[in-house]
C-alpha cells in the first residue's frame, strides 16, 4: 500500500492536466517495491509561511563563527580552488603510484569512517530496535552489491572531492569534471537523497560519473542531515553550495550561464525549498543575495515529495509541514510574484514508486502551471524509486531517464546533441542477478 505523503493541492487532477503529463514507455517488468520506513515524532510549535532564511541576512553571512574556523576554511578554500588549475594537476600527475594510493587510501579510511559514524548516531537517536536494525542490515547489503560505484568515487582523477563552499559542518561538495577540458561546459548543482537523515555526496557518484561522460559538470552538494539539523539548516547549506557553484564555476570550467539545479528523493525536495526560498527574497526589498533563481536554466527533480509521519521533527513540526512544501507555498497569493521568477521545473518519477508515490510529482507540476509556472512531468512505467536512480544506471546499456536529462542540458548545443545520437552505449557496471538482489533487500 503506498505510504502517505502530504496532500498539498485540494483540487482534483483534471483530465487536461492529466494528459499534459508525458507518460514513458515501461522498460522492465512491473518489479516489486516497499515502503520507506516511518517513524512518529512530537511535532514541534507551528511556525508562519516566511522565507527558510532572514531576509535580511546574506548567505556570505560568517557572525558567530570562530575565527580559527573561518581561516582554516579559508585556507582550505584557496587549496581546493588550486587542485583545479592545470599546475596543480601536474603536481599530481608526478606523484609516486606509493604516494597517490596512499593519500587515496587515507580518504577512503576517512570517508569510511564517517559515514559509519553518521550511522551510529542515526541508531542512537532512533533507538535500537529490530525493525531499525534489519533495515539498517539491508540497506549494508544494498550499498555492498552496489560496490562498483565507489571505485570510481575514491580513486578517479575526474572526482574533486571535499571542496569547502561555506563555514557550516558538512558544508562541502564533490566535483565530476569531464576528461575534455576544450570550451566550457553546462553544470548540475545536485542535492542527494538520503529522507533527509543519511544524505551524503557520494550518493551522486553514479550521476556525476555517467553525465561528465557526456561532457556536463557535476557539483554534488552535502548537507547537514537530521538529527544535525532541520530542514531549514538543509535549505540553508543547498543555498550556500548553489552561491559557490553560481560563482565560482567557471574556475572549473564550467559555464555560469548554463547551471542546471537538480535532486533525488529527499534532495529533490530540499533543492525545490531552496528555489522556491530564493525566489522568495528576491522579491522582497533590500534583501542581500549571493545567487540569483535566474541563474538556473532548469530545475530537474527526480522521485521527489515528503512522507510526513517520517518527517514531523525534521520539518520543525507537524503544523510547519505546509512551510516546507514547494506546491502549498506557491500557491500563497503573497508568492505569486515569486512563481513567476523560477526556472521551467522538470519532474522525473516511477509509476511503481511507493516511497514517494508519483502523484507527488504529478500534483506539483499541475500546480505550478494552474498558478502561472512552467512545468512538466514525466513518469516512467513500472520504475521503483531505486530504479531510475541506481539499478537502471549500472545495467548499461540505454537508460531513458538519462538520455532525457541529457537531452534536456543539451537542448540548446547542437553541436552536443549530435555527439549524444552517436555515443555509444553505456557499459554494464555490475551483473544482472546483483541488481535484481540490490532490487530485492533495498530498503527504499
Amino acid at each position: 500500500m503506498p505510504s502517505p505523503i502530504l496532500p498539498i493541492s485540494s483540487h482534483p487532477s483534471s483530465s487536461a492536466s492529466a494528459a499534459t503529463t508525458v507518460v514513458k514507455a515501461k522498460i522492465d517488468a512491473d518489479p516489486s517495491a516497499t515502503i520507506l520506513i516511518s517513524s512518529k515524532f512530537d511535532p514541534e510549535k507551528a511556525i508562519p509561511i516566511t522565507p527558510v532564511l532572514p531576509r535580511a541576512s546574506s548567505y556570505n553571512s560568517t557572525s558567530n563563527v570562530n575565527n580559527k574556523i573561518v581561516s582554516f576554511a579559508n585556507n582550505h578554500q584557496q587549496r581546493f580552488l588550486r587542485t583545479s588549475s592545470d599546475s596543480s594537476l601536474a603536481l599530481l600527475a608526478d606523484e609516486t603510484p606509493r604516494q597517490s594510493i596512499s593519500r587515496e587510501v587515507g580518504h577512503v579510511a576517512a570517508e569510511t569512517f564517517y559515514l559509519s559514524g553518521l550511522c551510529l548516531k542515526l541508531l542512537s537517536y532512533l533507538g535500537v530496535g529490530y525493525r531499525w536494525i534489519t533495515r539498517f542490515l539491508a540497506l549494508g547489503c544494498y550499498a555492498m552489491l552496489l560496490m562498483p560505484v565507489a571505485f570510481y568515487y575514491f580513486f578517479s582523477r575526474q572526482v574533486r572531492r571535499s571542496i569547502i563552499y561555506g563555514e557550516k559542518p558538512r558544508n562541502r561538495l564533490d566535483l565530476y569534471l569531464p576528461k575534455t577540458s576544450q570550451g566550457t561546459k553546462p553544470v548540475v548543482a545536485f542535492i542527494t537523497g538520503g529522507a533527509w537523515i543519511i544524505g551524503y555526496k557520494a550518493w551522486g557518484s553514479l550521476l556525476g560519473q555517467q553525465l561528465s561522460e557526456r561532457d556536463i559538470i557535476v557539483a554534488c552538494i552535502d548537507y547537514r542531515n537530521f538529527p544535525q539539523g532541520t530542514i531549514s539548516d538543509m535549505v540553508e547549506d543547498a543555498s550556500q553550495g548553489i552561491s559557490f557553484i553560481c560563482n565560482n564555476i567557471s574556475e572549473y570550467g564550467g559555464d555560469p550561464n548554463r547551471i542546471y539545479l537538480m535532486g533525488q528523493s529527499a534532495g529533490a525536495h530540499i533543492a525545490a525549498c531552496t528555489l522556491v526560498n530564493q525566489a522568495i527574497k528576491e522579491t522582497g526589498e533590500g534583501d542581500s543575495v549571493s545567487w540569483s533563481v535566474s541563474q538556473i536554466k532548469a530545475y530537474l527533480g527526480l522521485s521527489g515529495g515528503i512522507v510526513p509521519a517520517f518527517s514531523y521533527s525534521i520539518m520543525e513540526g507537524e503544523d510547519s509541514l505546509h512551510q516546507f512544501s514547494p506546491e502549498v507555498l506557491v500557491q500563497d497569493s503573497n508568492v505569486k510574484p515569486a512563481v513567476s521568477l523560477l526556472p521551467p521545473v522538470i519532474l522525473f518519477h516511477g509509476t511503481a514508486d511507493y516511497s514517494i508515490p508519483a502523484d507527488a510529482s504529478q500534483n506539483f507540476a499541475d500546480t505550478l502551471r494552474r498558478v502561472g509556472g512552467k512545468a512538466e512531468s514525466i513518469l516512467y512505467d513500472g520504475k521503483t524509486h531505486t530504479d531510475l536512480f541506481l539499478q537502471d544506471p549500472m545495467r548499461g546499456g540505454r537508460d531513458e531517464m538519462f538520455e532525457d536529462v541529457v537531452a534536456i542540458i543539451h537542448g540548446e548545443d547542437e553541436a552536443a546533441l549530435a555527439k549524444d545520437a552517436v555515443a555509444p552505449p553505456r557499459r554494464r557496471l555490475v551483473p544482472e542477478f546483483m541488481l535484481k538482489l540490490a532490487h530485492d533487500v533495498s530498503p527504499f
